[in-house]
């Protein structure tokens, strides 16, 4: 089993930042990849950015360039440094963690963001 802890979102103005943190605990030695995805009000859950053991990241490309995917040295923790917001990225953002046998969801956290 894997748990996370999610933090770091809230309210903020258009062009302002937030940094998310997602720390793992558990069985966090079976994680292959750690990823982040959203969820706007009234619309399906859609992958943001994905990092591996290796420190590879993607995003996709409605971010690229304004978030970045990184984890910290202990690899139980990744952050998503976003800047530039638009009112288009308030959503719940989750944290899941995929091993071979299975994958886990954070419970999310809530990134609104005012025009």
């Amino acid at each position: 089993q894997v748990q996370f802890v999610e933090t770091g979102g809230g309210w903020v103005q258009a062009g302002g930042s937030l940094r998310l943190s997602c720390a793992a605990s558990g069985s966090t030695s079976s994680i292959n990849v750690m990823a982040w995805y959203r969820q706007a009000p009234g619309k399906e859950r859609e992958w943001v950015a994905t990092i591996n053991n290796d420190g590879l990241s993607n995003a996709d490309l409605s971010v690229k360039g304004r978030f970045t995917i990184s984890r910290a040295s202990a690899a139980n923790t990744i952050y998503l440094q976003m800047n530039n917001l638009k009112p288009e990225d308030t959503a719940v953002y989750f944290c899941r963690a995929y091993t071979a046998s299975y994958d886990y969801w954070g419970q999310g956290i809530q990134v609104t963001v005012s025009s």
